[in-house]
């Protein structure tokens, strides 16, 4: 069961490492290299729907993939709820399960605001500055928290292994 369990480990940090470290890589470089190469907010959004499409590609089977070795990597946990609340290691993968939720949620909103049907509207020139700068407002927004909750869950990833506090 060691070699599994490593293997299923490696797999989960190879998939955080796909999820948070693209989020960080898009926030840091791609936005601005994007920013300083186009002309106008609505060609910048319009690159930035087409570069987390992409993105999407990569980053949703490895945040599913995440999940499920998360979930696996928990198992003695999840047999046994009443027991996340009995331990330090429990209430700390207890908050890591929420916040993972909190991600969740945090990333359906954030493709539900970059649909196929905005992204015609802005790439068509039609949709107007302002509702230009609202979507943009709220997928800036919206990538900020999923990258801090990200980072949070790491944090509390490497608590964890670490035993707990």
């Amino acid at each position: 069961m060691a070699v599994a369990d490593g293997l299923v480990t490696w797999v989960h940090l190879i998939c955080a490492s796909i999820w948070v470290g693209g989020s960080i890589f898009i926030a840091a470089v791609a936005v601005p290299v994007l920013r300083s190469h186009t002309k106008s907010v609505e060609e910048l959004v319009g690159l930035m729907v087409k570069l987390g499409r992409q993105f999407n590609k990569v980053t949703v089977p490895a945040f599913a993939i995440l999940i499920v070795s998360g979930i696996y990597n928990a198992r003695a946990f999840m047999s046994e709820p009443g027991a996340l609340l009995d331990s330090t290691y429990g209430i700390l993968l207890l908050i890591k399960i929420i916040l993972v939720l909190a991600t969740v949620g945090a990333y359906v909103v954030h493709v539900r605001i970059l649909n196929a049907d905005m992204e015609r509207r802005i790439l068509s020139g039609n949709a107007g500055a302002l509702y230009v700068q609202s979507v943009r407002s709220k997928i800036i927004h919206l990538g900020r928290i999923i990258v801090i909750l990200s980072i949070v869950i790491l944090l509390l990833a490497a608590l964890l292994d670490s035993g707990g506090l």
